[in-house]
């Protein structure tokens, strides 16, 4: 059963996904409590599993991804087990989903041409059928769940 989540806790939760390089005495500040009270918080959230990990958003561009593309999977089911042990071991796909609609699965990747983005589809392709969308842009990036403030 899981535990309810009080304002601090929900304010917490919104300053990590804000920058969860705060300080335990940055976060404490904000929530006027001590760091060891806002520690404990945190060890629980994450005990919990409201807090799943942290991780550095990294510039695609930066890395030298210039292309983004989503593909959709068509495959049958005998393929899934096949297509996730293939799938767990490739680096630029960094998101894979099970979808409702004509496709079976959503992936993101990211790569650094359209060769590149070729081949893998190529690859993909001895599981089912593809349909594969480039990105131009993403005027809305990730940006975190909304968390919604308890009154």
């Amino acid at each position: 059963m899981e535990k309810y989540l009080d304002k601090i806790d929900l304010k917490l939760l919104k300053l990590l996904q804000k920058n969860a390089r705060y300080s335990l005495k940055q976060l404490a500040q904000a929530v006027f409590l001590s760091s060891p009270a806002v520690s404990a918080r945190l060890e629980r959230l994450e005990a919990q599993g409201y807090i799943a990990g942290y991780q550095a958003m990294i510039d695609p561009l930066k890395m030298g991804y210039h292309l983004t593309a989503f593909i959709n999977l068509k495959m049958s089911p005998e393929m899934k087990a096949a297509f996730l042990a293939f799938v767990q071991g490739c680096p630029h796909v960094v998101e894979c989903h099970y979808v409702t609609g004509p496709y079976s699965m959503l992936l993101k990747v990211v790569f650094s041409d359209t060769t590149a983005l070729d081949a893998f589809v190529g690859e993909l392709q001895r599981f089912g059928t593809t349909q594969t969308q480039i990105v131009f842009s993403t005027p809305i990036a990730p940006r975190g769940l909304p968390i919604e403030d308890i009154e």
